[in-house]
């Protein structure tokens, strides 16, 4: 939530529209420590998050669905493992951007452009990583009923949309993925603090 905060608010500026990279330089040399702390929260402090949820849900389903359980799993240690990549690299590059443009304009142009675009292939251009992860559990619970309906159905909408980033021309629907799966991420929380064990699911965690 802190991260679409930022995303809508103080750097709406930088995230919406098509800013050409001297725009982008520009931005990142007097928001540094914004960017900085948004990258931190939106990928590394995510990347933290995934691990431990993955594994709660990893040994919720091993039992009753093993081979999607261990499916999900993978899809989820990768995805946590490409929000580190992508939060560090885009860190870093920061400051290198910020020292450059002191001495080289140009040239700081040139490397924001080659760091959003491997950032944007490794975290920010489509979400099909997070999309698969959610997408095999949403289905896996389905059949077990290790999840709530509703939640499942949820899961469902958000994979879908997630899945779509990978259409030209529909990258928009990431939002859709990215509140839909914050949404998925509390209610999954919320069930597995208050039914820690791998029974069907309660009604009164729907």
């Amino acid at each position: 939530m802190f991260g679409i905060a930022l995303f809508v608010t103080s750097l709406s500026d930088y995230t919406s529209g098509n800013p050409t990279p001297a725009d982008s330089v520009e931005f990142l040399v007097g928001h540094q420590a914004a960017l900085f702390a948004w990258y931190l929260v939106v990928f590394l402090v995510f990347g933290v998050a995934i691990v431990p949820l993955a594994r709660a849900l990893h040994q919720r389903f091993a039992d009753v669905s093993p081979q999607l359980a261990d499916i999900g799993a993978v899809f989820a240690y990768i995805w946590a493992g490409l929000m580190f990549a992508t939060g560090m690299i885009s860190n870093v590059g920061i400051t290198a951007v910020a020292d450059l443009d002191a001495t080289d304009p140009a040239a700081a142009e040139g490397l924001w452009s080659s760091i959003d675009t491997v950032t944007n292939g490794l975290g920010g251009g489509n979400e099909l990583l997070g999309g698969m992860w959610i997408l095999v559990v949403s289905l896996a619970a389905w059949g077990t009923r290790r999840l709530p309906t509703g939640l499942n159905v949820l899961g469902l909408v958000s994979a879908t949309a997630g899945l779509l980033t990978l259409v030209p021309g529909l990258s928009d629907v990431g939002m859709v993925f990215g509140l839909g799966s914050i949404a998925w991420f509390i209610w999954t929380g919320i069930v597995l603090m208050r039914n820690p064990a791998p029974e069907l699911a309660d009604e009164t965690t729907r």
